[in-house]
């Protein structure tokens, strides 16, 4: 089967920590056999004008590629514009985490992306002949008139061999950090106040308060190679997000069998559940710090890994290539290929969002 992926998330020798969670998911369709072709709109390097060119190398692509599924595996203007182009041949869209809930704690510019962003998703949703999402409560947040039958719940996969327990002792003096510390690491990208970082700072605070000698790491820019080293010199890593989808890093620590902390977001409680020495808290400091500090009274691993065989890459793949061919029979029936290009009422209400944005932002801001 032949699947041509797009993507705006994907490593480069400049960002290398951008979208290793895409190239994974290839490489994962790639070890079973599929042959997947990636494009990769760069927006980091060319900023919005990689949409405005994208429509013609799409469409070059495909002729040269002549693949079974087209699979945009973003959602937002992404989504929309291969959704919108693609009118031959199935169309597959994963929606990962703000491509559906929004970036609301940003300037009133980003604010205002957010919500176009969304509504491209939406319009993406009711196009595209199939639909992946990473946990069960970004399904919740796909429009109501969103046919279910063709949205499957498939997390991102883990690299099993990658991301395993490693010498804590080795992996701390190979980053110079001081070995008898109790090391917190909290996942984050620069400036994303979504990720909540003094959350995380007033957790520790609170900790060290209480007597543990703990340091915060934050686990940002590190390229994928070298984040099972900076998982293994930890002892817990803490996530403090205002919301998230299926977030990789939770899964990559538990399959190094490191604890896990965090608040109630995305599938996190999934992931954890049933393994001790895990915990999900409350957004509040105190019992942020108190949970770090039964984690460090309980001391050393968890069985994470275990729970993690089933989200191997492999594992992934296959029920991904599964996906695909249940879309492409879908797609072959009589009259399953038509479909709506422009949805008004989305566009109306864009427009209308941005009038009354202060009272939508601030409802929207209040859900998540």
């Amino acid at each position: 089967m032949r699947v041509l992926a797009v993507t705006n998330f994907y490593p480069t020798p400049k960002y290398p920590a951008i979208g290793t969670f895409v190239e994974q998911q290839v490489l994962g369709l790639r070890g079973i056999g599929l042959d997947v072709d990636v494009m990769h709109v760069d927006r980091f390097e060319r900023g919005m004008r990689s949409y405005f060119t994208m429509d013609a190398e799409l469409r070059s692509r495909i002729e040269q590629f002549q693949p079974e599924v087209v699979h945009a595996m973003y959602g937002g203007v992404l989504a929309e514009q291969v959704t919108r182009i693609v009118a031959d041949r199935p169309t597959v869209v994963s929606f990962c985490g703000s491509d559906l809930l929004g970036e609301y704690l940003s300037g009133s510019i980003r604010r205002i992306c957010s919500e176009y962003g969304i509504l491209a998703s939406h319009i993406a949703a009711r196009r595209a002949a199939g639909i992946v999402v990473k946990s069960r409560n970004l399904e919740e947040a796909l429009p109501v008139t969103v046919d279910r039958s063709k949205v499957r719940i498939i997390p991102n996969g883990v690299d099993l061999a990658r991301f395993r327990p490693l010498d804590q002792v080795d992996c701390r003096n190979k980053l110079g950090w001081n070995p008898t510390k109790f090391h917190v690491l909290f996942p984050t990208t620069a400036g994303d106040p979504r990720k909540r970082l003094y959350l995380a700072e007033a957790a520790v605070d609170d900790a060290n308060q209480s007597g543990l000698n703990a340091e915060l790491h934050q686990l940002k820019g590190v390229p994928h190679e070298e984040v099972p080293l900076w998982l293994n010199a930890s002892n817990v890593v803490l996530l403090t997000s205002l919301h998230e989808g299926s977030p990789n890093v939770i899964k990559e620590a538990l399959a190094c069998d490191l604890p896990v902390i965090s608040v109630d977001v995305g599938d996190v409680r999934e992931r954890i559940d049933g393994i001790k020495g895990c915990h999900i808290a409350l957004p509040d400091p105190g019992d942020l710090g108190a949970k770090l500090g039964l984690v460090a009274a309980r001391k050393g691993r968890v069985a994470g890994r275990v729970k993690m065989q089933s989200l191997s890459l492999e594992q992934t793949a296959l029920h991904l290539e599964r996906f695909y061919r249940e879309v492409v029979e879908s797609y072959r029936r009589p009259g399953a290929a038509s479909r709506t290009l422009i949805n008004p009422s989305l566009v109306v209400h864009f427009f209308l969002s941005i009038l009354t944005r202060g009272k939508h932002f601030s409802g929207h801001s209040a859900r998540h």
